[in-house]
C-alpha cells in the first residue's frame, strides 16, 4: 500500500487492520510516530494531487520532513480513528468542521494553540474558533449556483425562488447529508423563522418547496450535471462548484443569499495520541501561511484563511468580498455543539418531512 516517493494509501482498506492491531498492546506500526521525520496526513480523496503540489510538496522541501497521505471521507476516517481509540496512525487530519466537532464530542482530537503553531496568531478570527481543537485552513460559502442565461443574480439570491412555480421542476435541493445541506437548512431557518437552528420553520418551508423541487441531490457531479444540461436553473451549493464552471465558460454563476448567509470550514486536527507533534505543528504551520495559502488557493480553489495570502481572479469573481473576508460580507459559521447535539434527528426529520415531499 505503501509506495516512494509519494506515499499514499486508501483509508478504506485499512479500517479492519487498525481495529485489529489496537488489540494488540505494544504493537508499533510505521508512521508518524515511529519516525519523526515521517508525517502521515489524514485527508479527503478528491484532490490529493492538486494537495501535494500546492502543499505538501513545497513542505518536504523546505523542512525535510516526508509526509504519507492517508485518504477516504470524513465519516470512515473518522470511524477509523474511533476504533483505535484516537491512537490511529495519523499525525493531522484534515476534515469538514462538522466531524471534527463529532471527533472532538467523543475525545479524539487534541488541543494547540499559536503557542505550538505560530501563524494561528495570523488567521481570520473564525479560523481560530475556541469550540474547535483545531483550526480551519479554508472555508466553504453556501448560496445559490444559477443559470445566467435564465436567472439574474437578485432572483437567485431570495430563497423564495424555490417556491417560485415559474420555475417548478427547474430547481434541485440539497440533501442534509451533503456541505450545503445543513447550511441550507439554517439560512431558510432564519428566513423564515427565528434563526438557524428553527428547524420546525425551516422543514415547514423546504417542505413545501419540495413538490416543486426536481430532485435532491448529494453530489457535486449531480448539481452541475444538472446546471450545465438546461435540467435546471437553480440549486443551493457551495461557492467552490462554481469556479471550475465559470472557468470552463459556462452560463452558470454563484450568489450569496440576500439573507440566511452560512459558511461551512475544513479544519486541521490532532489526534489525541500523536506521538510526532512536531512535525504534525510544522506541517500546521507552514499549511497556515501566506505563502502556502496563496498556491492552495491558486491550484486547489482553496479560500484562504490567512488575510495575507494573495487569491487568484476567478475565486473573486465567484465570491466577490467573501473570498477573503466572509464575516464582514455577512457570513456566520454554526455552532458545533448544537449541531452535534441535533444531527441525528435532523437528519431523520429532513428525509420524512421534507425530501419525501
Amino acid at each position: 500500500m505503501r509506495t516512494t516517493p509519494r506515499r499514499h494509501r486508501s483509508t478504506a482498506a485499512l479500517v479492519v487492520a487498525t481495529a485489529l492491531a489496537t488489540t494488540v498492546a505494544g504493537c508499533s506500526a510505521a508512521g508518524g510516530g515511529s519516525d519523526s521525520k515521517t508525517l502521515v496526513v489524514s485527508s479527503f480523496p478528491f484532490g490529493s494531487e492538486e494537495l501535494t503540489k500546492a502543499v505538501i510538496e513545497p513542505f518536504e522541501k523546505k523542512t525535510g520532513y516526508k509526509v504519507e497521505l492517508d485518504t477516504g471521507n470524513n465519516a470512515t476516517r473518522l470511524t477509523r480513528l474511533e476504533a483505535a481509540g484516537g491512537r490511529a496512525d495519523v499525525d493531522v487530519m484534515l476534515i469538514s468542521d462538522y466531524y471534527a466537532a463529532l471527533g472532538q464530542s467523543k475525545g479524539l482530537f487534541q488541543k494547540f494553540g499559536a503557542k505550538d503553531v505560530p501563524n494561528m496568531s495570523k488567521l481570520s478570527s473564525f479560523a481560530v474558533d475556541e469550540a474547535y481543537d483545531g483550526p480551519a485552513y479554508t472555508y466553504q460559502l453556501n448560496g445559490t449556483l444559477y443559470r445566467t442565461d435564465k436567472l439574474d443574480a437578485k432572483t437567485a439570491a431570495d430563497w423564495a425562488v424555490y417556491g417560485d412555480k415559474k420555475y417548478a421542476k427547474k430547481t434541485a435541493l440539497p440533501d442534509i447529508s451533503v456541505t450545503s445541506g445543513q447550511l441550507t437548512v439554517s439560512g431558510v431557518g432564519e428566513t423564515y423563522g427565528s434563526g438557524p437552528y428553527d428547524i420546525d420553520a425551516a422543514y415547514a418551508k423546504l417542505g413545501s418547496w419540495g413538490p416543486h423541487t426536481l430532485q435532491f441531490y448529494s453530489s457535486s457531479t449531480e448539481v452541475t450535471n444538472l446546471l450545465t444540461q438546461g435540467e435546471i436553473v437553480a440549486a443551493p451549493a457551495i461557492s467552490a462548484f462554481a469556479t471550475s464552471l465559470i472557468q470552463s465558460g459556462e452560463p452558470v454563476s454563484w450568489v450569496a443569499p440576500s439573507k440566511g448567509k452560512y459558511m461551512a470550514t475544513n479544519r486541521m486536527m490532532i489526534p489525541k495520541d500523536a506521538k510526532n507533534l512536531k512535525a504534525a505543528y510544522a506541517f500546521i504551520d507552514y499549511y497556515l501561511s501566506a505563502e502556502a495559502q496563496t498556491q492552495a488557493a491558486k491550484v486547489i480553489g482553496d479560500m484562504p484563511v490567512n488575510p495575507d495570502a494573495t487569491i487568484p481572479s476567478v475565486l473573486g469573481k465567484v465570491a466577490g468580498k467573501a473570498a477573503t473576508d466572509p464575516v464582514g460580507a455577512g457570513f456566520r459559521t454554526l455552532d458545533p455543539g448544537t449541531v452535534v447535539k441535533n444531527r441525528d434527528t435532523w437528519v431523520e426529520r429532513f428525509a420524512r418531512e421534507v425530501s419525501s415531499k
